[in-house]
C-alpha cells in the first residue's frame, strides 16, 4: 500500500500570511536601516566643513596653512587668544556685545508685534487678510542693497549712523514680515474655543494673548524667536555699512581679519568658532520647542 501523499499548504492559509508579514517586516527593516544610513552619511558631510573649522581653530597658522593639512598637527590657543584680544590689541567682546543686544531686543520687538498681528490674521481675521499676507511676503522680495543708499541717507540726516539702535530698528523690520507669516500659521492651530470661554469669564485681548494664546502656542513663538535671533546674528551687509567701530556686530568684526598681508586661516577659523557658538547654543537649548513649532500647522 502507497503512503498517502502530502498536500503542500494553499495560498491563504495563515502560514502563508505568516511569511508574507515576515518579508514584509524584514524589507521594511531594511529600508529603515538604508534610510538611517544615508542620514547619517548626509550628516557627517554637512557636518565635515565645521568640523574642519573647529579643528583648525585649535592649529597654529603655520600648520593650517600646510598643504594637504595635518590632522594630527599640534592643538593650541593661539587663534582664540589673539581674537579675545589677550595676544593683540584687537578685543572681540565689544562686537559680540553689540551682535547679542541688536539680536536679543530685535528679536523682543519682533514678537511685541507679530503675535497681535498674526492674531488679528488668524483668530481674528481681518478683510482681505490674504492681501495683507501678500504685502508682508512682498517686503521679502526686495534684495536689502536695493535700500542700502535711502537707509544710509536716512541714518546720516538723523545723526545715527554708528548707533546700534537704528540697527535694531532696521533688525526688527527685516525680521517682522516673516515672523507674522510663521506665526499666523502657529495661531491658526490654537482652538476658538479657549478663547471663547476665556471672553466669557471676562478676559480682555491682552489677558487672552499672555494666558490663553501664548502658552498654547509657545513652540511656534520660539522657533519663530529664534529664527529671528539667527536672522539677526548673522546679517553682515546692513551692519557693515551703517555701523562702524562703537556698533559693530561680530560679522562685521569677523571681516577685518582678511587684510592686505593676506588671510590668516587659523586666527579667522577660531573667530568664526567663537561666533557660531552663541546661535548654536540658542538652537540645542530651543531644539524641542524648534521642531514642535516648525512642524505646527504642518498636517492638519
Amino acid at each position: 500500500m502507497s503512503a498517502p501523499a502530502v498536500q503542500a499548504p494553499a495560498a491563504g492559509t495563515p502560514a502563508d500570511a505568516g511569511s508574507h508579514r515576515n518579508v514584509h517586516l524584514r524589507a521594511k527593516r531594511r529600508r529603515t536601516l538604508l534610510i538611517g544610513l544615508v542620514a547619517w552619511l548626509c550628516a557627517l558631510v554637512m557636518f565635515s566643513p565645521v568640523f574642519w573649522m573647529m579643528l583648525t581653530s585649535f592649529h597654529s597658522e603655520v600648520d593650517a596653512a600646510t598643504n594637504p593639512p595635518s590632522l594630527l598637527a599640534p592643538l593650541t590657543l593661539d587663534g582664540y587668544r589673539q581674537f579675545f584680544g589677550q595676544d593683540s590689541g584687537v578685543n572681540a567682546i565689544p562686537p559680540l556685545i553689540n551682535s547679542a543686544m541688536a539680536s536679543v531686543i530685535s528679536t523682543v520687538f519682533v514678537l511685541f508685534l507679530a503675535v497681535p498681528a498674526a492674531y488679528a490674521l488668524a483668530i481674528k481675521p481681518v478683510q482681505r487678510w490674504s492681501d495683507v499676507m501678500f504685502f508682508f511676503l512682498t517686503t521679502k522680495m526686495m534684495p536689502i542693497v536695493a535700500a542700502l543708499l535711502p537707509l544710509y541717507l536716512f541714518a546720516q540726516y538723523l545723526g545715527m549712523l554708528d548707533n546700534i539702535w537704528y540697527l535694531i530698528i532696521l533688525y526688527t523690520s527685516m525680521n517682522l514680515p516673516i515672523a507674522v507669516w510663521m506665526m499666523r500659521s502657529f495661531l491658526a492651530e490654537v482652538p476658538v474655543e479657549m478663547m471663547e470661554a476665556a471672553q466669557i469669564d471676562g478676559a480682555n485681548l491682552p489677558t487672552i494673548l499672555r494666558h490663553v494664546i501664548a502658552p498654547v502656542a509657545m513652540p511656534g513663538i520660539a522657533a519663530t524667536a529664534l529664527i529671528c535671533f539667527i536672522f539677526s546674528w548673522n546679517e553682515l551687509l546692513l551692519a557693515r555699512v551703517i555701523t562702524g567701530v562703537v556698533s559693530g556686530t561680530a560679522p562685521v568684526f569677523l571681516t577685518g581679519f582678511v587684510t592686505s598681508q593676506g588671510l590668516f586661516l587659523a586666527k579667522v577659523c577660531a573667530a568664526a568658532t567663537a561666533i557660531s557658538l552663541p546661535v548654536l547654543a540658542a538652537g540645542f537649548a530651543a531644539q524641542d520647542k524648534l521642531v514642535q513649532g516648525l512642524s505646527m500647522g504642518a498636517v492638519k
